[in-house]
């Protein structure tokens, strides 16, 4: 009962849900969220809407995973071995199948830094292999950022990289579920990969889209690649259920709105700056009020504007 009305009300609109205010909503555990079933066997863990901060312990993104019927696939390391642990305190109030594979969906903190975690538990760790040459390049710079705001929750993090990767796709065939972990193509960081569900018509897509969040863009992030890889490939799943990086689990509309038409409007707005002469200064102030309701608007939209005029200036 509870599952049906939270599926149809998060299907139903836009980010009703997202508030930085909200206080950690599970105070006995380091996770942000108590893990919800979305559809039978598939399982998120709804992070904060807002900057990692030592009150939400790092977890602000989306922990999933999939009770298969002959384990369990986790998606997400996390972002701290405590974390890790706190997760899989819950798969196992949930079931007593053994966890048996962990994806990595990009290569950012919150995907790895609690990949040490379940190495300890001897479980396979899977990435695309763009997102294992992140960890390998810059892992001990992005624990050290962890640490600063994470204090004693740090405790137990080492860097542990994949211990598989791919280049297109790993598929694995598990209990009642057929599971593809895909590369799409260049999207918001490297090696950002997907968890497509073809049976159940459910994409778990990492950072491919958000919507209860602004959508940060890096100095790796190239727009114009992301929208092509957006056009080409994501939309071709013509998925019936989104499980977001970020965010309550959603529908294709509502990610659409929020990460493909944003880009697109974005690239408008500052294509039209640099026709008017305009330069980098005044870049940073285009008009983004559309989107101010989004979660992190104020910490990300000057950024963002910048780095897209960065990139069209010589397009």
């Amino acid at each position: 009962m509870f599952r049906s009305f939270f599926l149809a009300a998060l299907l139903a609109g836009p980010a009703a849900f997202a508030s930085e205010d909200i206080a950690d909503k599970y105070p006995g555990s380091l996770l942000y969220n108590k893990p919800v079933e979305f559809i039978p066997g598939v399982f998120s863990a709804i992070g904060a809407t807002a900057p990692p901060t030592y009150e939400n312990s790092g977890h602000n993104n989306n922990l999933s995973f999939i009770v298969t019927g002959d384990g369990v696939i986790v998606v997400n390391g996390g972002a701290a071995y405590g974390l890790a642990k706190a997760l899989h305190d819950e798969i196992k109030a949930i079931t007593d199948q053994p966890v048996k594979l962990v994806f990595n969906e990009n290569g950012q903190g919150h995907a790895v830094l609690g990949n040490n975690y379940w190495a300890e538990q001897g479980v396979p760790i899977v990435a695309h292999e763009d997102a294992a040459r992140v960890v390998e390049e810059t892992g001990g710079t992005i624990l050290e950022g962890m640490k600063r705001y994470n204090k004693d929750k740090a405790e137990g993090t080492e860097i542990q990289g994949p211990t598989e990767t791919f280049s297109d796709e790993y598929i694995v065939e598990m209990g009642d579920f057929r599971i593809e972990a895909r590369y799409l193509g260049p999207a918001h960081s490297p090696g950002d990969i997907v968890i497509w569900l073809p049976e159940q018509s459910l994409v778990i897509s990492g950072d491919m889209a958000f919507h209860e969040r602004m959508l940060p863009i890096f100095a790796d992030t190239y727009t114009a690649e992301w929208l092509e890889t957006w056009d080409n490939e994501f939309e071709a799943l013509n998925a019936t259920y989104v499980i977001p990086g970020h965010g309550h689990p959603t529908n294709m509309d509502q990610v659409r709105r929020y990460t493909r038409d944003y880009l697109v409007y974005l690239r408008e707005k500052i294509g039209e700056h640099l026709d008017n002469g305009g330069d980098l200064a005044d870049a940073y102030y285009v008009d983004q009020s559309p989107y101010e309701n989004l979660d992190t608007f104020d910490e990300l939209a000057t950024k963002n504007a910048g780095r897209v005029y960065e990139q069209m200036e010589f397009e």
